[in-house]
């Protein structure tokens, strides 16, 4: 791990290595169906790209739950303790956050992302907004266990994960990743953790179809990512992007799909695509109220509280871990 200080930021570089990039890749397509992480949407591109999603129309859920979160930043505060360390794995821009600060003013914020200069650029942006706040960014692959890299003893700490981000998980994937959050706050820490609901397919598709189509260019720029990074051949002009609800599983699933016969080459590798062949690159879990509690306990947390829209379309939950099973 490298330490360097930032203009008001302390910087803790995991960066994965290239290698991890390439053998999950290639792993990926060489299995049937095949996939690719969504994890890797990530780049600079890729979060610029995911902030414009937000913004779109159809895609209800940013708007909903920063409504959530400012409506109810003091009940948040209270629950989750003024004074914390607040942790936020995949913190991408940080915007959500800055719905809590004031009402929680946690001790230090620590926001974990695989971005790098992203990273970078919102951790700075967010220490010159807030100088009292003391910002610690770590460049990691949160989906991993990880050690805190900064924690001062005896703090009480809190993982902040909005966005249903959590829904990217398979179900027991999903337990296992808020099973880590668990050990990483410790007895007695929180997770305050948006989570996307079960509602008519037609709203469902049409928050992954958008009709400016930045859905599809934020899925088409991780073929131009594995191109730029990993000197992959994909002709990204014959993928085109699908999303589309699969009620059996309760979960959108997003799939890259060749559009004519091809082949890819990366490194050694060749890869031959019928038309019609998808390469996988995301599921968005939905889940009713009473599935995520069941989820949450699994891991090891307790539900304290739920806020969720007069349509109910979109929820934010505070779990404390249960130290009864601890």
């Amino acid at each position: 791990m490298r330490t360097r200080l930032l203009p008001r930021v302390a910087f803790y570089d995991q960066h994965p290595e290239p290698a991890d990039f390439f053998g999950e890749v290639i792993d990926g397509l060489r299995h049937r169906p095949r996939r690719i992480a969504p994890k890797f949407f990530y780049d600079e591109e890729g979060s610029r790209l995911f902030d414009a999603i937000c913004e779109t129309p159809e895609y209800y859920p940013t708007r909903i739950e920063k409504r959530l979160l400012a409506e109810h930043a003091q009940d948040i505060a209270r629950l989750m303790g003024r004074g914390c360390l607040l942790v936020e794995p995949g913190s991408g821009s940080s915007e959500k956050v800055r719905l809590l600060l004031n009402a929680l003013q946690p001790s230090g914020y620590l926001p974990l992302d695989i971005s790098k200069d992203y990273l970078i650029a919102a951790a700075t942006n967010l220490s010159t907004e807030y100088p009292w706040l003391e910002v610690h960014a770590a460049c990691v692959d949160f989906t991993n266990p990880l050690d805190l890299p900064y924690c001062p003893h005896g703090t009480h700490r809190v993982a902040f994960f909005p966005g249903s981000s959590i829904g990217n998980f398979d179900p027991d994937d999903a337990v296992e990743f808020m099973r880590n959050i668990a050990r990483m706050v410790g007895r007695d820490g929180g997770l305050l953790i948006g989570v996307d609901l079960k509602k008519p397919t037609d709203i469902l598709e049409r928050a992954y179809n958008d009709a400016q189509g930045i859905t599809a260019a934020f899925n088409l720029n991780l073929l131009t990512r594995i191109n730029r990074e990993l000197g992959a051949t994909f002709d990204v002009r014959h993928f085109a992007h699908r999303a589309f609800y699969d009620a059996e599983h309760g979960r959108i699933e997003m799939h890259l799909v060749s559009t004519v016969p091809q082949r890819v080459a990366i490194g050694r590798e060749r890869f031959v695509f019928e038309k019609g062949e998808s390469i996988h690159t995301e599921n968005s879990y939905k889940y009713a109220v009473e599935e995520f509690h069941a989820l949450a306990a699994k891991a090891g947390f307790a539900p304290m509280q739920v806020w969720t829209d007069a349509a109910s379309l979109f929820s934010v939950h505070y779990l404390q871990v249960n130290t009864l099973r601890q």
